[in-house]
């Protein structure tokens, strides 16, 4: 339950923190955007079975892949402050998934 209670707060409340951090002028709306690549979890219904508690979502996953965070990490790039908000709360998304996959 300890690792639900990290796993889950990572993913809802850090982009909070991260869009005061990082986003000052934008923090709401970037901490929304954040938030919102939980969306990246969709790719948990192309497998079968949908959730298995000891699988590692890292590089099984195609949202979770090396080449989707390599993606993640151009979208760094990009010159809008809400593409930079999408990259950064994906690649949190999979800082916070390889975390859980660690513990």
């Amino acid at each position: 339950m300890f690792t639900q209670i990290i796993h889950y707060s990572l993913h809802f409340l850090a982009p909070f923190l991260f869009g005061k951090l990082l986003f000052k002028n934008h923090w709401w709306d970037a901490s929304l955007i954040m938030l919102s690549t939980m969306l990246i979890d969709l790719d948990h219904l192309l497998v079968s079975p949908i959730f298995e508690p000891n699988r590692c979502s890292i590089g099984f996953h195609p949202m979770h892949t090396i080449w989707a965070a390599l993606l993640y990490g151009l979208m760094l790039l990009a010159p809008s402050w809400k593409w930079r908000a999408v990259a950064f709360g994906c690649l949190w998304h999979l800082c916070t998934d390889l975390i859980d996959c660690l513990i």
